[in-house]
Formats: structure tokens, C-alpha cells, sequence
């Protein structure tokens, strides 16, 4: 490990390949000040990133690549989306799409050490690969990172270049909850007891979920990701003070970020570990909460495309959806507004005509309630997702074509 200066870089890049691929942090934890220098120094690379936020380099010679779509690469005509289940990547990694250089956003050294923070997910497995393959590894210290355990520890000698630059992290602010995602977060809280595992993502319907299991006892955290309505559980006293929290990525508020440094409660692990279904479904009534665009009345649910064109990605959702009903007393609820306000349709159809993304679920959960699916004939199922999940004036519809499908 060797510590040098922005101004330095070029000087170690000189011995790259030609259009090299570059594995770096995503999410919330994009080392910008290390990026752009390297952008300027390298013609032609490819950038792999998992939910890239922007701003990023965005010129002729680079090329995007994730398995999972951020706002930042998002319709860009530059951009090869890699099919992949979240769980599997670090093997596609591993054996498909080697990084010739993973750079990475760390916290500044501790002891011989120094942490991934807030986001780990495939990164271990990317520097495992690239110092395997004579890659490079170039970590930005960043005094704004949190010191965070587990997986994110990683020693000196597995870096080849520290550059010591501070910027500020991203942060998250939710948006005020509405009515409608209110309604959804109330139904399936009601469906959760104490002790129960969670994993929720981000966004309007987790957060009225979290918020809504305050006053439960005993909960525990298996997840890919959480944000700050898991410090309020925290908080209110919710948690199992036993058990550490289980997560790979993590964004939200300063406050968040304040409360992970050093926190040995929170333990971040590599991908292939939170997300393997296996481990998933040896949790403590597991329960898993996933959001889609469109869910059918076969209970298939479109989380990643829309109007055709990759909009995310599979993710984590096939991961926990099979690993929550696989678990003792778990369960899995797709969750989603039943209906479209912008584009006016219903968000129940008949069939998908775009890509599964997950299916077999224990229950659709909509503002309109919770249609019970697992363990149910195709029949039940149909009827219980018009009845229950669907919007008042889409069941008319839905009924007819459930008969023409032979569903009623």
C-alpha cells in the first residue's frame, strides 16, 4: 500500500489495458474527487456501478455497466445492463466481468485498516478478483465515511494506492408519506409481530412500514439495505439488542451515517452472505417487503421495466422473496399503489407483458388491502388479487379477463 496524491494518479495508470473495466463504489459512496481524476487520465474505460447516483463522467469513451440501474446511468445511450439476481453477481463478477481497477470511497485509516462504510455489496469480491488478475485497487480515504464492521474491514496490504481526499457523503431526505403509501405501510405492519427478521428498501412503503412497527418488540434486521426508519426503531427501543443489524449498503442522513461510525451493533457483509437465499431463510420469521411496478393476477411482479426499457433491475427482490418463504413462519408482500395516478391505469393487470422480476409471493399488499396469494389455487389467487389488491374501477375489467384466462 502505497499513499500518493490526486496529482499522482496518472503517474500509476500508465500500465492499464486498453478500455479497462473499473469497478467502483455506487449507492450513496461514489469516490468522486478519484473518479473524475481517473476520467481525466483514462481515454477509454468501461464504469461498472451498482445504483450509480449522479453526477457522473458522461463522454464519448466510457461506458456504462451495473446489474443494477441508478438515476445516474438511467436511459443512457451508453449503457449495458447486465441481467443478473443480486445474490449472483459477485460469481459474474468473479468470472465474467473482471475489474482491471475497482476504486473505492473508505473511511481514513484505523489502526491497519480502513472501512468500506456504507456501501460493501460486491466490492469485496471486486477487490478479491482484481488483486487475483493484477488489478489495481485505489481506495479514497474519506474522513466522512463511517468506520463500519463486518465485511467492510479491509486491511492496507489488499489496497495498492490510498489517496487522502474528504468530501461529503450523499444523503437521503425522505419525502413526507401520502395517503396511499400510508394505507400500504399500515396493512402489512398489522401483519408483522414481534421478533420478527425485516428487510425493507427505500421509499414511501418501507418508510410508513418502519414507521408503523414502533411500538413492537424484539425486531431484527436481515436486509441489503436500510436507512433511517431503522435508527427510529432504534430509537423507540424496537430492536433486538441482541442481534446485530445485517445489511450490505446503507444510505440516508448525516444522522445515520453519525450513528454507524464505530457501531459494532451494525454488521455490513459482502453480498454473496445477505443476499444468499439460504442464509436469508434461516431468519427469525423472516419477512421481506419488496415494491413493483406491476403485479398480474398469476402473482408476477414487474419491479424492473417500464414502456420496455430497463428502468433497475432484479436486485435483491428474487433473493428475499424465495429466502423470506423458505424461512419458519415467513413471509414476502410485493407492495404497490394499485393504481398509476400519472399514466391513469390500473397497476394490477391481467398478464405482464414485460419481464418477471419476481413471483410467487405470500401476499399482494395495496392501499386497498392485502390479497393473500401463497398456498392458494391459481383461482384463489386471481380473485384474491381483483377483490382485495386491485383498484375499485380495474376489477370490473380484471374479473373479465380472469374468465377468459380460465382464472374464475
Amino acid at each position: 500500500m502505497r499513499v500518493i496524491t490526486l496529482e499522482q494518479l496518472p503517474s500509476v495508470l500508465g500500465h492499464l489495458p486498453k478500455n479497462p473495466r473499473v469497478i467502483a463504489s455506487g449507492n450513496f459512496a461514489t469516490p468522486r474527487a478519484l473518479l473524475a481524476t481517473f476520467d481525466s487520465s483514462v481515454p477509454e474505460y468501461r464504469l461498472h456501478m451498482l445504483n450509480a447516483h449522479g453526477p457522473l463522467p458522461d463522454r464519448d469513451g466510457v461506458t456504462y455497466e451495473t446489474a443494477f440501474v441508478g438515476p445516474g446511468m438511467r436511459h443512457h445511450r451508453s449503457l449495458r445492463y447486465l441481467p443478473s439476481r443480486l445474490s449472483l453477481l459477485p460469481v459474474l463478477v468473479r468470472d465474467h466481468v473482471r475489474p482491471d481497477v475497482v476504486l473505492i470511497n473508505t473511511s481514513r485509516r484505523h489502526y491497519d485498516t480502513v472501512s468500506l462504510g456504507i456501501e460493501v455489496n460486491v466490492l469485496p469480491m471486486a477487490i478479491e478478483t482484481a488483486r487475483a488478475h493484477g488489478g489495481l485497487v485505489i481506495a479514497q480515504c474519506n474522513s466522512n465515511m463511517p468506520y463500519t464492521y463486518g465485511d467492510a474491514q479491509i486491511y492496507e496490504n489488499e489496497i495498492d494506492f490510498i489517496v487522502e481526499v474528504d468530501e461529503p457523503l450523499a444523503t437521503h431526505v425522505p419525502e413526507g408519506l401520502d395517503e396511499t403509501c400510508q394505507g400500504i405501510g399500515d396493512r402489512i405492519a398489522a401483519q408483522i409481530s414481534d421478533g420478527s427478521t425485516l428487510q425493507l428498501g427505500i421509499g414511501g412503503v418501507p418508510d410508513a412500514v418502519l414507521g408503523a412497527l414502533v411500538k413492537r418488540k424484539g425486531l431484527r434486521i436481515w436486509t441489503e439495505m436500510f436507512s433511517d426508519g431503522v435508527l427510529n426503531l432504534h430509537k423507540v427501543g424496537a430492536l433486538d439488542e441482541d442481534i446485530p443489524l445485517t445489511a450490505s449498503f446503507i444510505f440516508g442522513s448525516s444522522e445515520l451515517y453519525e450513528w454507524l461510525n464505530l457501531n459494532r451493533r451494525v454488521r455490513m457483509m459482502r453480498t454473496e452472505i445477505a443476499n444468499d437465499p439460504a442464509a436469508i431463510a434461516r431468519q427469525a420469521l423472516m419477512t421481506s417487503v419488496n415494491g413493483a411496478l406491476q403485479v398480474d393476477l398469476f402473482d408476477q411482479a414487474n419491479a424492473s421495466r417500464l414502456k420496455g426499457r430497463i428502468y433497475s433491475g432484479f436486485g435483491g427482490a428474487p433473493d428475499f422473496t424465495s429466502g423470506a418463504l423458505h424461512a419458519r413462519g415467513g413471509q414476502s408482500f410485493v407492495a404497490l399503489p394499485s393504481w398509476h395516478p400519472k399514466a391513469n391505469v390500473s397497476t394490477i393487470v391481467p398478464v405482464l407483458t414485460e419481464p418477471v422480476t419476481t413471483l410467487q409471493h405470500s401476499a399482494v399488499a395495496t392501499e386497498n388491502g392485502i390479497a393473500e396469494v401463497f398456498g392458494r389455487t391459481q383461482g384463489e389467487q386471481a380473485s384474491n388479487i381483483i377483490e382485495q389488491a386491485a383498484h375499485p374501477d380495474a376489477r370490473a375489467e380484471l374479473r373479465e379477463r380472469a374468465r377468459e384466462f380460465g382464472l374464475l
